[in-house]
């Protein structure tokens, strides 16, 4: 898995792809003027999507939440927002971050988590902003991406084993833990 991501990454970041079915998706970095946009989204997750990104089910982002839509740094988080329509009409139809974790070990790790729309999923989108994320990390540092999954969420499960990154996992019960390696050959341990 190795997108090429321009080296010069800034919040003005964004790269045009397509869903299987042609759909015509810009992936950008969030910006705090996305926030209504993320709330709209939201609101249109049906429980279960809710359920799985989250553990629980929810009436909506918390205030922590939405104020991470303006804080990439790239280095230590980026939330990428993938988008259908023009501006200033887009839809946020899924997005994907990681929050680097307390250092610790060898390898800088970031938690890594996504939400794709219902009517998007199964679309290639998940697998798409995994790599922009994994080049994007590896860019800034990042060793490992690890991320909680409930067991019954097979469709994640398959886009992480498919990414064809070293990968780990643990289950603790209804839970996987994931450990993937982003280190290239010649990275160092």
């Amino acid at each position: 898995m190795r997108a090429v991501i321009d080296t010069r990454m800034t919040s003005q970041f964004s790269q045009q792809a397509a869903l299987r079915d042609g759909t015509p998706v810009l992936i950008r970095v969030a910006a705090a003027a996305d926030r209504d946009k993320f709330v709209a989204a939201f609101e249109k997750l049906e429980a279960n999507s809710i359920y799985t990104r989250f553990f629980s089910v929810r009436k909506s982002l918390s205030a922590a939440e939405l104020d991470r839509l303006g804080a990439t740094d790239f280095v230590n988080g980026v939330t990428l927002a993938a988008l259908v329509g023009s501006a200033p009409d887009e839809t946020v139809i899924g997005g994907a971050s990681y929050v680097a974790l307390p250092a610790g070990g060898s390898a800088r790790s970031a938690e890594v988590a996504f939400t794709i729309e219902e009517d998007y999923q199964g679309q290639g989108l998940a697998s798409k902003l995994l790599s922009t994320l994994v080049a994007i990390a590896r860019q800034h540092g990042i060793g490992r991406f690890e991320a909680d999954v409930l067991a019954g969420n097979a469709s994640m499960l398959k886009v992480f084993e498919r990414s064809g990154l070293p990968l780990s996992k643990a289950r603790d019960g209804g839970v996987i833990h994931l450990v993937m390696d982003l280190r290239q050959d010649g990275d160092k341990p």
